[in-house]
């Protein structure tokens, strides 16, 4: 059974669509949620440039923590336990590490669906929790506009792994 369900989160629209499902997924299984923010280990440590890597960094991590903070509120409206984590670190190995730590049964993760050579090159932190995650992983695409619904989604809106 899912007991616990990670929903990685950077606060974008993909993740927003991550949340909304991991979320309702959580609610019929019973399940906990965590909230898990990553502060890019590259991007916090370009700013020693300018000298204010300190402030920069901790203005990240607050970012993280009002992310998250946002997903314990949505859960806690859906009356569903959530658990909140920021961590500095590179994205896919964090999340790994933390299913591993947590006991978590499933992760929920939202995807930009860069597709084509876009994706091929740069990878994806989705792509990478897929292949690397010894657990049963949901990618959440970018959903079809309101108006179309009804229909069938595009293939640039949806992708098979």
């Amino acid at each position: 059974m899912y007991d616990s369900i990670l929903i990685p989160t950077d606060g974008s629209e993909q993740a927003g669509n991550a949340v909304e499902e991991g979320i309702r997924l959580a609610e019929q299984l019973g399940a906990t949620v965590h909230a898990l923010h990553v502060v890019d280990e590259f991007e916090a440590k370009i700013v020693p440039i300018t000298g204010e890597q300190d402030k920069k960094r901790e203005e990240y991590i607050e970012y993280g923590e009002k992310i998250t903070d946002e997903v314990a509120g949505v859960a806690a409206d859906a009356g569903v336990d959530c658990v909140t984590a920021v961590q500095t670190g590179i994205a896919h190995k964090k999340i790994q590490a933390y299913v591993e730590d947590h006991d978590i049964d499933m992760v929920v993760i939202g995807s930009r669906g860069l597709g084509g050579v876009e994706e091929m090159l740069l990878g994806s932190t989705a792509d990478k929790v897929v292949r690397l995650v010894d657990k049963p992983v949901t990618v959440v695409y970018k959903r079809p506009t309101e108006s179309l619904q009804w229909m069938l989604p595009s293939a640039e809106d949806t992708v098979h792994r």
